[in-house]
């Protein structure tokens, strides 16, 4: 069996400790370290890695193009489509890629990345789709949201059919963005929305997405995006509560600069109380999202608040020592934890 490196130098620390303990004897321990290879290189992770770059650099490719105005202008000259045109094809483009990544996600299924890279093209094409269709129906009301909410409904669909998580990821972001966007129209662009800032109200929807993974948890058809749909709502949940803590309810900075940060100290309670809350759920149902959560934006709330208060009362020599000891401290414990010392006792 060939391992990475890594996961190689866990099994040989603990069959060296098994070993020591008494608990294997050389011969066991021999013929175990015998039943594995280590990697030359991991492939699978530089795969991986370089599908993600690419796709990463075609969105800020395609992204740098569309606000280069001397490049949009020559494509102009030389591509006169109208914008209906424009999202015919990128509509009829997006259409043939979903057919041939999911065909060959079922022929080819053992090229993950590949296929993921070709569903991810796919998705950006029909969003080109829609974006064109809005500037050919465009009445100048600024009612976007409208659009973005079609997307939501576009990739749900898709997503349904194709059993596809990465586009129920998209699913998600769509929704999230439909939810800023038409939040901000209903309140004709103010910064409050039934006396609520943006951060207060990505609170309230990343606890109802997050809910909302629990109803499809069981369900035959949607729970397959259960995990997906869980760590996204975390996410919206707890940037949303990091950021009011940083910022509380205010609506602009000119509001936030005029305060003290100290002033805004209950909701940092509220965020970590809900990182507390998080821990707990996640060490007594065995939810290592949950935890995993919890224990993360406790540390970054935590850190947060030390560098609010104390940045500018503290001698700097002082500010870091303290917080290199405090990682030092974490560490060392994670070290513990990690070379699983809880066994010897």
């Amino acid at each position: 069996m060939k391992i990475d490196q890594e996961k190689s130098d866990f099994l040989d620390e603990m069959l060296n400790h098994w070993q020591e303990e008494n608990l294997l004897s050389p011969d066991d321990v021999n013929r175990l370290r015998g039943s594995y290879e280590t990697k030359s290189f991991d492939w699978r992770r530089l795969a991986q890695y370089s599908f993600w770059i690419a796709m990463a650099c075609g969105v800020i490719s395609l992204g740098a193009l569309l606000i280069d105005n001397k490049i949009l202008n020559y494509l102009e000259q030389i591509f006169t489509a109208s914008d209906v045109m424009i999202s015919i094809l990128s509509a009829i483009g997006a259409a043939v890629l979903y057919y041939f990544s999911f065909k060959r996600k079922k022929l080819k299924s053992h090229l993950v990345f590949s296929n993921e890279a070709l569903v991810f093209t796919a998705v950006m094409l029909t969003a080109n789709a829609i974006a064109y269709l809005g500037k050919a129906i465009d009445n100048g009301n600024s009612h976007f949201s409208l659009l973005i909410l079609a997307s939501v409904f576009i990739y749900g669909i898709l997503a349904y059919i194709f059993k596809s998580r990465l586009i129920w990821a998209f699913v998600l972001i769509s929704l999230g963005a439909w939810f800023g966007t038409e939040t901000g129209y209903l309140s004709r662009w103010n910064w409050y929305f039934v006396g609520m800032n943006y951060p207060l109200r990505f609170v309230l929807f990343g606890l109802c997405l997050t809910a909302f993974s629990f109803i499809i948890k069981n369900n035959k058809k949607m729970g397959m995006f259960f995990q997906v749909n869980y760590v996204c709502g975390m996410v919206y949940l707890f940037v949303s509560l990091w950021l009011l803590s940083v910022f509380g309810n205010f609506g602009s900075l000119e509001e936030w600069y005029s305060v003290r940060q100290i002033s805004l100290f209950y909701w940092a309670l509220l965020s970590a109380a809900f990182c507390l809350v998080s821990i707990y759920i996640g060490l007594k149902y065995r939810d290592d999202i949950a935890r995993e959560f919890g224990i993360t934006f406790l540390f970054i709330n935590l850190y947060t608040r030390y560098f609010e208060y104390f940045w500018d009362s503290w001698h700097k020599a002082l500010f870091f020592c303290v917080l290199a000891a405090s990682f030092w401290f974490i560490g060392r414990r994670a070290e513990k934890i990690w070379n699983l010392e809880f066994l010897k006792k």
